[in-house]
Protein backbone atom coordinates (compact mmCIF):
# COMPACT_ATOMS: atom_id res chain seq x y z
CA UNK A 1 0.00 0.00 0.00
CA UNK A 2 1.06 3.34 -1.13
CA UNK A 3 1.83 5.77 1.99
CA UNK A 4 1.40 9.65 1.20
CA UNK A 5 3.84 12.16 1.72
CA UNK A 6 2.34 13.67 4.79
CA UNK A 7 1.57 9.95 6.84
CA UNK A 8 5.42 10.04 6.71
CA UNK A 9 4.80 13.22 8.88
CA UNK A 10 5.32 13.56 12.62
CA UNK A 11 3.79 16.71 13.02
CA UNK A 12 0.89 14.45 11.39
CA UNK A 13 0.97 11.97 13.11
CA UNK A 14 1.14 13.70 16.34
CA UNK A 15 -2.13 15.92 14.84
CA UNK A 16 -3.70 12.64 14.52
CA UNK A 17 -3.68 11.70 17.98
CA UNK A 18 -4.68 14.53 19.38
CA UNK A 19 -7.77 14.49 17.39
CA UNK A 20 -8.52 10.84 18.72
CA UNK A 21 -7.91 12.26 22.25
CA UNK A 22 -9.83 15.62 21.77
CA UNK A 23 -12.82 12.92 20.34
CA UNK A 24 -12.57 10.80 23.39
CA UNK A 25 -12.79 14.13 25.84
CA UNK A 26 -15.74 15.61 24.20
CA UNK A 27 -17.47 12.00 24.43
CA UNK A 28 -17.53 12.88 28.42
CA UNK A 29 -18.98 16.80 27.81
CA UNK A 30 -22.51 17.35 28.98
CA UNK A 31 -25.14 16.58 25.91
CA UNK A 32 -26.22 20.26 26.03
CA UNK A 33 -22.39 21.02 24.42
CA UNK A 34 -23.02 18.55 22.10
CA UNK A 35 -23.30 21.97 19.13
CA UNK A 36 -21.25 23.74 21.11
CA UNK A 37 -18.05 23.58 22.96
CA UNK A 38 -17.86 19.90 21.60
CA UNK A 39 -18.45 20.51 17.85
CA UNK A 40 -16.12 23.75 17.46
CA UNK A 41 -13.50 21.45 19.50
CA UNK A 42 -13.74 18.62 16.85
CA UNK A 43 -13.77 21.09 13.84
CA UNK A 44 -10.51 22.99 15.19
CA UNK A 45 -8.77 19.52 15.37
CA UNK A 46 -9.83 17.72 12.83
CA UNK A 47 -8.50 20.89 10.27
CA UNK A 48 -5.18 20.90 12.09
CA UNK A 49 -4.61 17.10 10.56
CA UNK A 50 -6.26 17.91 7.02
CA UNK A 51 -4.39 21.63 6.54
CA UNK A 52 -1.26 19.21 7.18
CA UNK A 53 -2.30 16.80 4.63
CA UNK A 54 -3.50 19.47 2.18
CA UNK A 55 -0.69 21.54 2.63
CA UNK A 56 1.95 18.42 1.21
CA UNK A 57 -0.09 18.24 -2.10
CA UNK A 58 0.68 22.09 -3.08
CA UNK A 59 3.85 22.54 -5.05
CA UNK A 60 5.27 25.90 -4.22
CA UNK A 61 6.82 26.08 -0.79
CA UNK A 62 4.54 29.59 -0.32
CA UNK A 63 1.49 27.68 -0.72
CA UNK A 64 2.87 24.45 1.40
CA UNK A 65 3.48 27.32 4.29
CA UNK A 66 -0.22 28.95 3.80
CA UNK A 67 -1.41 25.54 5.15
CA UNK A 68 1.18 25.08 8.05
CA UNK A 69 -0.08 28.38 9.36
CA UNK A 70 -3.58 27.72 9.19
CA UNK A 71 -3.38 24.28 11.00
CA UNK A 72 -1.46 26.64 13.76
CA UNK A 73 -4.16 28.55 13.73
CA UNK A 74 -6.51 25.53 14.40
CA UNK A 75 -4.25 24.32 17.02
CA UNK A 76 -4.33 27.70 19.10
CA UNK A 77 -8.02 27.55 18.73
CA UNK A 78 -8.28 23.87 19.70
CA UNK A 79 -6.23 25.16 22.95
CA UNK A 80 -8.12 28.33 23.40
CA UNK A 81 -11.36 25.91 23.53
CA UNK A 82 -9.62 24.07 25.86
CA UNK A 83 -8.93 26.25 28.13
CA UNK A 84 -12.55 27.32 28.48
CA UNK A 85 -13.43 23.79 28.73
CA UNK A 86 -11.01 24.13 31.55
CA UNK A 87 -13.12 27.06 32.75
CA UNK A 88 -16.01 25.55 32.62
CA UNK A 89 -15.49 22.52 34.69
CA UNK A 90 -15.68 19.93 31.60
CA UNK A 91 -11.98 19.06 31.96
CA UNK A 92 -9.62 19.10 34.63
CA UNK A 93 -6.44 20.90 35.09
CA UNK A 94 -4.29 17.80 34.69
CA UNK A 95 -5.89 16.52 31.66
CA UNK A 96 -5.12 20.28 30.28
CA UNK A 97 -2.00 20.28 31.31
CA UNK A 98 -1.72 16.48 29.44
CA UNK A 99 -3.14 18.59 26.25
CA UNK A 100 -0.90 21.41 26.41
CA UNK A 101 2.15 19.06 26.36
CA UNK A 102 1.05 17.75 23.30
CA UNK A 103 -0.36 21.25 21.66
CA UNK A 104 3.45 22.80 22.82
CA UNK A 105 4.84 19.40 20.72
CA UNK A 106 2.69 19.62 17.42
CA UNK A 107 3.16 23.83 17.47
CA UNK A 108 7.34 23.58 17.16
CA UNK A 109 6.85 20.77 14.65
CA UNK A 110 4.30 22.66 12.65
CA UNK A 111 6.60 26.05 13.09
CA UNK A 112 9.49 23.80 12.02
CA UNK A 113 7.48 22.59 9.12
CA UNK A 114 6.75 26.00 8.15
CA UNK A 115 10.05 27.28 8.40
CA UNK A 116 11.24 24.66 6.43
CA UNK A 117 8.45 25.11 3.37
CA UNK A 118 8.84 29.13 3.28
CA UNK A 119 13.35 27.95 2.02
CA UNK A 120 11.80 25.02 -0.37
Amino acid sequence: MYIHTFEKLEVWQLSRKLAVDIYKLCSGFPKEEMFGLSSQLKRAVISIASNIAEGTSRTSGKDKAHFSTVAFASLMEVLNQLIIANDLGFLDAEKLTELRVSINEISNKLNALRKSQMSS
